[in-house]
């Protein structure tokens, strides 16, 4: 039996080699991976010795060659196949055995394995007789069935199965890399499956948590899970939700995300005082959400926190009293951490295929933003932004009135702007908030006063909003006539 190694990840290799040589088999490795196995003392012949030709161009070809392919590549149940290899003295390898160069972390041409991938496809085509080994964690697998008298065809079947999988991840990183359009013509995306879900949106449905081949920023990046069951497949999405909102805000923040959308969130002084406020903007709907902070936790505040129903908590540390006051509730998911997320595309399956979008990432601010009626304090600035913000993550049609850096009332999946309006001053009057002073902000333009003037009965004295309706100049009359202010952002933010 015949081995042909070649990786770049030396890890595990001494106890794949010396296993395989304990079995009698015969290792032909190329440059660095033959001068480490010589190092282990395990004997090795170079690849140079069957290709009788040095690596060349700086090691950019030293494998590819009859030598080495027609012996990955024959058929042994083909008379012509075998016949071939007589008449050239190539023998056939029975495993082969590559990673490749780590190109994701690298990105640099020098960096483009060549070889590797041509391998490890040849490999993988040919797995009716030749074991197709791509990640160390296959070795230990490998070398038991090995030791069992032979790597099965089911075996050889799914290991062909991850190896075409890998290159063609590697493949697409390097396209995505030399890429410059962020639309490309043809759009080829991998994924790696970091985590299985107990189940998805619903128990019948299979699931599993897959991250985009290379990246450093996806959503559980930099994040640790302390206590708690394993996330699942809605936890995820509300976890997302709740770190894209908080990402904008000023902190000490607090945002509760509940099915996709926020429930309340709040700017404050402390950490405590915000998650209170965002805790009031509407606590039946908070019950058993998601609630994120972007600074660290105390001891008072776990306390606080451990109080209510929480399915995932997430926030950047926790000391040792907020821990184990938390952790008295067995279920709650405990998360620290999280790298910073950045604007990648947006993806969204469709029977057949897939809408991308660019991420509706940029964080609006003041600037380029239209008074168009009214006069605007600083204080109702800062509740305009903020409600502006928030709306944002909202589910079309969006409305969010806010008062103080708090949500007082979210209104979202609506089919109508004007049900959208009277869901949010809803919330807020079954709350009792005191809408006297408080901000409204719209994702897209109003087209009709009718929204305007239900918040504008109820108290509220300023709105934000995109403008681009026919009506707009009724809109602007209507709140000219109550006395208040509106402010025309120019950009809509429609989460559908």
């Amino acid at each position: 039996m015949r081995a042909l190694i070649s990786v770049w990840d030396k890890e595990g290799l001494d106890r794949l080699a010396t296993g395989l040589a304990g079995l009698g088999w015969e290792l032909v490795a190329s440059g660095g991976t033959a001068a480490y196995l010589e190092e282990l003392g395990v004997a090795v012949t170079p690849v140079e010795e069957l290709t009788e030709v040095p690596e060349l161009l700086g090691g950019r070809v030293k494998t590819l060659h009859p030598a080495v392919h027609a012996g990955i590549l024959a058929r042994r149940d083909s008379d012509d196949d075998v016949a071939a290899l007589g008449a050239h003295e190539i023998e056939p390898f029975d495993l082969v055995c590559v990673n490749l160069y780590p190109f994701s972390r690298a990105r640099a041409v020098e960096m483009i394995d060549v070889g590797g991938p041509a391998m490890l496809r040849a490999a993988a085509k040919n797995h009716a007789f030749v074991t197709a080994v791509s990640s160390p964690e296959q070795y230990d697998a490998v070398l038991e069935e090995c030791r069992a008298g032979g790597v099965s065809p089911a075996t050889r079947r799914r290991l062909a199965t991850e190896a075409f999988a890998h290159t063609a991840a590697y493949d697409a990183a390097i396209a995505a890399w030399l890429g410059d359009d962020a639309l490309p013509r043809h759009l080829t995306l991998a994924y790696d499956r970091q985590l299985d879900l107990a189940y998805g949106e619903n128990p019948h449905q299979r699931a599993a948590y897959y991250t985009q081949h290379g990246s450093t920023t996806h959503v559980l990046a930099g994040i640790e899970q302390l206590h708690g069951k394993p996330l699942s497949y809605n936890n995820l999405l509300d976890l997302t939700a709740a770190r894209l909102v908080l990402r904008e805000l000023d902190g000490p923040a607090c945002v509760i995300v509940k099915h996709g959308n926020p429930a309340g969130a709040a700017e404050a002084d402390t950490a405590a005082t915000a998650y209170e406020r965002a805790l009031a903007g509407d606590p039946l709907s908070a019950y058993g959400g998601v609630v994120a902070f972007d600074v660290p936790l105390t001891g008072p505040l776990g306390e606080r926190v451990g109080e209510e129903f929480v399915e995932v908590l997430l926030a950047p540390d926790y000391d040792e009293g907020a821990l184990a006051s938390l952790e008295r509730k067995p279920s709650t998911r405990i998360l620290r951490g999280g790298e910073a997320l950045d604007a990648e595309l947006a993806y969204r399956g469709v029977p057949g295929g897939l809408l991308v979008q660019e991420r509706d990432a940029a964080i609006d601010e003041r600037e380029g933003m239209e008074v168009v009626c009214g006069e605007v304090t600083d204080e109702q600035w800062r509740d305009l932004l903020f409600a502006w913000r928030i709306c944002k993550h909202v589910t079309s049609n969006a409305i969010v009135v806010a008062k103080e850096r708090m949500t007082y009332g979210i209104g979202g999946g609506q089919q109508s702007r004007v049900d959208a309006v009277r869901l949010a001053l809803d919330k807020a009057k079954e709350r009792v908030h005191d809408l006297r002073g408080a901000v409204l902000a719209s994702d897209a333009f109003f087209p009709f006063a009718d929204g305007p003037g239900l918040a504008l009965e109820a108290g509220v004295r300023a709105i934000i909003q995109p403008s681009g309706s026919k009506r707009d100049g009724e809109v602007i009359e209507a709140v000219t006539r109550a006395g208040a202010a509106m402010i025309f952002t120019g950009r809509r933010h429609f989460r559908h």
